[in-house]
């Protein structure tokens, strides 16, 4: 699973780069698409630190550090939405996958909690 989600939180990555991309030249869109931006790039490098920590505590501060950025990453999705910068329909797709990394990410806290 390691390897499995390091892969998909860079895909994630990526789609938050292209979603970036396809925002209108507009000042509210791309103040918020630089929101989104910085969040939705750093939770595959929060991840990624995660795994050089060198104790429970600390992978479970960076872990918790990403779900951090996925919960803003949600947060900008739906301004983005709601805000019909982009409809709604078109975010659908990456907004499941944000709430399913977050999911994950939580289990991930959860279970290096109970191992200490």
């Amino acid at each position: 699973m390691i390897r499995d989600l390091g892969d998909r939180t860079k895909k994630f990555a990526l789609r938050i780069i292209n979603l970036y991309s396809a925002l209108p030249e507009k000042t509210v869109a791309q103040v918020l698409g630089k929101q989104i931006l910085r969040s939705g790039t750093s939770v595959g490098a929060h991840y990624r630190e995660a795994h050089r920590a060198r104790s429970t505590a600390e992978f479970v501060s960076k872990i918790n550090g990403g779900l951090q950025e996925l919960e803003e990453t949600a947060y900008w999705l739906d301004l983005i939405g709601e805000a019909k910068i982009l409809k709604s329909d078109r975010l659908q797709a990456l907004t499941q996958e944000t709430q399913e990394l977050i999911a994950i990410f939580v289990t991930l806290i959860k279970n290096a909690k109970s191992r200490g």
